[in-house]
């Protein structure tokens, strides 16, 4: 199954090429795909099912311009909880998930257990996010917010330039 942890067959540098020509592109056609990189449609499109079937490709979404929705704003608050414990974390793992600001969610090794990016339209709304939802999340002992004046790199291509290994 997809995702579960499984067993999946070994990729090699067509797999791989195809999982780079798709992150940067995943809109592009089997055909076009097929020729950048360098096989007939048919093998392609196989091997592309197999990725996605063995859950080395999750799936295709838009990137959304946020700026056009005037979500500009990010800030990252440091989460430090009240208690660790497994029944404390999937608490807050599975509240935190319901917050629509909230675009990312790291659990942390170090001086503080959770980074969230959260994206807002501006500080009042993140300040009231902050306030009346993640200071109300299970366990939550106290937070401290970093707020991003430039975003140099986001959505970069992901993992594209490291699937091979280099």
């Amino acid at each position: 199954m997809p995702g579960d942890g499984g067993q999946n067959s070994e990729i090699d540098q067509f797999d791989q090429r195809i999982l780079e020509v798709l992150s940067a592109d995943g809109r592009i056609s089997v055909t076009d795909l097929a020729v950048k990189i360098g096989l007939s449609k048919t093998p392609c499109q196989m091997r592309m099912k197999r990725l996605i079937s063995e859950g080395y490709i999750q799936g295709f979404t838009a990137i959304i311009n946020p700026s056009k929705l005037q979500l500009e704003h990010i800030a990252f608050a440091e989460v430090k909880l009240s208690n660790t414990q497994e029944e404390a974390l999937q608490k807050f793992n599975a509240a935190v998930r319901k917050i629509k600001e909230v675009e990312e969610c790291h659990m942390i090794a170090g001086r503080f257990d959770y980074l969230l990016k959260i994206r807002t339209r501006d500080i009042r709304r993140y300040r009231e996010v902050l306030g009346e939802r993640i200071s109300n999340l299970p366990y939550v002992a106290n937070t401290s917010t970093n707020v991003a004046m430039q975003t140099v790199k986001e959505n970069g291509g992901g993992i594209a330039g490291r699937i091979s290994g280099d």
